[in-house]
C-alpha cells in the first residue's frame, strides 16, 4: 500500500535510481540504478519515490536483474497501467539510511559542493558533479576562482593520495594536487 513518506526537506535524501518504463503487463517497472554495482538498489526494501506530486513510499515485492538492466515490482502495483502512472518517478532514500562507509570513503553526494584548492591554496572552484570513466570516477569543477587564473569547467580525477590530497567535509574543502593553469 502507498503511503505518504514523511517529509523532509530535499536534502535529506540521495536519488538511488529512477523507474523508467512498464515491463510486461503485471505492474513490473524497469529501473535504472545509479548504485554500484546496480543490483545495490535493489537491498532497499522501501522506496522513497518522487514525482510532480510528491513524496510516496513502496515497498519493494521482487526485483532481479533483467538483460543487461533492472525490473522490480512495488508494493500495490499490479498492472500495466499502475506502473505507467510511476514512469519517471525518481527512487530515493533518507541519506541516514545509507551504509556506513570506511574513513576516507566518501558517497558523490557529501563530495558535490566541496571548494576545491590547490596545495598552494589557489581556489580552483567547486564540485559540481561527479562521473564514471571505468578507469576512476572524474569531478567536474566549476565556478569562481581566484584572480589570475581562468575561470572554466576542469575534470579532475578522483584519486584519492595523488590528486585529491584531503577532504574536509566539515570546512566544505577539498584539496587537490593540481596545477590551477592546467
Amino acid at each position: 500500500m502507498s503511503e505518504q513518506a514523511h517529509v523532509q526537506p530535499a536534502d535529506d535524501y540521495v536519488v538511488l535510481g529512477k523507474l523508467t518504463s512498464p515491463y510486461g503487463v503485471k505492474g513490473w517497472l524497469r529501473v535504472y540504478s545509479f548504485t554500484s554495482p546496480m543490483e545495490g538498489i535493489l537491498d532497499y526494501a522501501s522506496w522513497v519515490l518522487r514525482q510532480e506530486n510528491g513524496l510516496t513510499r513502496r515497498g519493494l515485492v521482487q526485483g532481479r536483474r533483467q538483460g543487461k538492466g533492472l525490473v522490480a515490482r512495488l508494493e500495490g502495483i499490479d498492472s500495466r497501467e499502475a506502473a505507467e502512472a510511476l514512469s519517471g518517478a525518481e527512487i530515493l532514500l533518507p541519506k541516514d539510511e545509507l551504509p556506513e562507509l570506511d574513513a576516507d570513503d566518501y558517497y558523490w553526494y557529501q563530495l558535490e559542493g566541496l571548494k576545491v584548492v590547490t596545495r598552494e591554496g589557489a581556489l580552483l572552484g567547486r564540485v559540481d558533479h561527479l562521473f564514471e570513466t571505468g578507469a576512476n570516477d572524474v569531478m567536474v569543477i566549476t565556478g569562481e576562482v581566484d584572480e589570475g587564473f581562468e575561470a572554466r569547467e576542469r575534470l579532475l580525477p578522483y584519486l584519492p593520495g595523488e590528486v585529491v590530497l584531503d577532504v574536509d567535509l566539515e570546512a566544505g574543502v577539498m584539496s587537490v594536487d593540481w596545477d590551477p593553469a592546467f
